[in-house]
C-alpha cells in the first residue's frame, strides 16, 4: 500500500515555467486542485514529500499552507534524500509513489512502487503511469486520486473532506 508521495515542483506542482517581475522577484504558479488533493492526503493520514532541485521560499510558503511533512529544496540526488526519509518513516519503495517530469527524477521514479509523470514530461522518462494533465494543472491531484484507488481507500478519501 501506498503511504507517502514524493513530489517534484517544477514541472509537477507548477507548470515548470520561472516567471520573474520587473524588479527580478520570481513567482510560481500551483493549482488549486493539487493542493487539495494534497490536503486530503495528509488528511488520511498519509505522508506527503517534496524533494525538489531548485530552491525558493515560495515553495517553503506552498508546503507550510499544504501542512506538507518533509521539504527538501536544492537535491542533486533525489533518490538518496528519498531512502533518508523512508528511514525516518520505518517505510520502504514499497509503500512509495513519487511523480517526475525529467532526467533529474529518473533514479527516484525507478526505485519507487509506482512512478507518475505529467502528460507533458520529458519523453525520456519511463514510468508506470502517464497521466492525463500536465504540470500545474492538476497532474498531481491526478495521480494521488489514483493511487487511492489503487490502495482501496476511496471511501476513506470521501469521508475525510467533510
Amino acid at each position: 500500500m501506498i503511504e507517502i508521495i514524493f513530489l517534484d515542483v517544477d514541472g509537477c506542482l507548477t507548470d515548470g515555467g520561472l516567471y520573474y517581475t520587473n524588479s527580478g522577484d520570481e513567482f510560481k504558479k500551483f493549482n488549486v486542485n493539487d493542493g487539495f488533493g494534497i490536503e486530503q492526503w495528509n488528511k488520511m493520514g498519509k505522508i506527503s514529500a517534496i524533494i525538489t532541485g531548485k530552491s525558493s521560499a515560495i515553495v517553503e510558503k506552498r508546503a507550510s499552507d499544504l501542512k506538507i511533512k518533509y521539504v527538501y529544496q536544492s537535491v542533486k540526488d533525489k533518490l538518496s534524500v528519498a531512502k533518508e526519509i523512508l528511514a525516518k518513516e520505518n517505510l520502504s519503495f514499497e509503500n512509495a509513489a513519487a511523480i517526475g517530469d525529467d532526467l533529474n527524477d529518473i533514479k527516484l521514479l525507478n526505485a519507487v512502487n509506482l512512478s507518475f509523470k505529467p502528460a507533458n514530461a520529458h519523453e525520456i522518462l519511463k514510468t508506470d503511469i502517464t497521466l492525463k494533465k500536465c504540470g500545474g494543472s492538476g497532474a498531481v491531484r491526478e495521480m494521488i486520486e489514483i493511487i487511492v484507488d489503487k490502495n482501496g481507500e476511496s471511501k476513506l478519501w470521501f469521508d475525510k473532506w467533510r
